[in-house]
């Protein structure tokens, strides 16, 4: 009976030892972006998503216990042009009426190299979900900036838009598409230990 409560004690032990690792951070969206961009005609054409809340609880030295969720606002896109923006939240596009949010939600999160994560989730674009992969570099040592703990990370992946039901395009009188089927997504967060 003795050998059963000394394991158990120690079993809590780890538990709670390995629990003080783990915390949970908020994205600082001031020094954050979300953005993409995708081949048009001859060049690449820059996006960015501006309203957008992540959950993330991240253990550093455990990192398959961290999960990420994120939270898109659809109509907070920004191309740097207002007429291309309506078209791309239309039903050609994003369908932003009937699917106003696109999700991202970690399944799995493991190292990929010293200061490198490989992060597999769930990416939810107008209903349709499809599991994507991101490369992350960091997350950064801590520091503290006026009272508060920071880490800093960058991900990025590549995704076919056709996948999530983003077919539309045009063909050019020279051959091939107007628009890319391919498209980057980068994301440069800054994170906020939560107090």
């Amino acid at each position: 009976m003795k050998k059963i409560m000394v394991v158990a004690v120690v079993l809590l032990a780890l538990v709670t030892v390995q629990s003080t690792y783990a915390a949970d951070w908020g994205i600082d969206k001031a020094h954050s972006t979300v953005k993409f961009k995708v081949k048009h005609l001859l060049t690449y054409t820059w996006g960015e998503f501006t309203d957008y809340n992540a959950e993330i609880v991240y253990d550093r030295d455990h990192p398959m216990n961290s999960t990420v969720n994120v939270t898109i606002n659809v109509n907070s896109i920004d191309t740097g042009n207002a007429k291309r923006d309506e078209h791309l939240l239309s039903a050609d596009f994003f369908n932003a009426e009937m699917y106003p949010t696109m999700t991202f939600v970690s399944k799995q999160i493991k190292s990929a190299g010293k200061g490198k994560l490989k992060v597999t989730g769930d990416l939810t674009i107008a209903g349709v979900s499809k599991e994507i992969e991101l490369m992350v570099d960091g997350p950064s040592d801590p520091i503290n900036f006026m009272g508060t703990t920071k880490v800093g990370a960058s991900a990025a992946g590549t995704i076919n838009r056709t996948e999530w039901g983003l077919t539309w395009n045009k063909t050019l009188e020279t051959g091939g598409l107007l628009v890319g089927e391919n498209v980057t997504l980068i994301i440069d967060a800054e994170l906020n230990k939560a107090k």
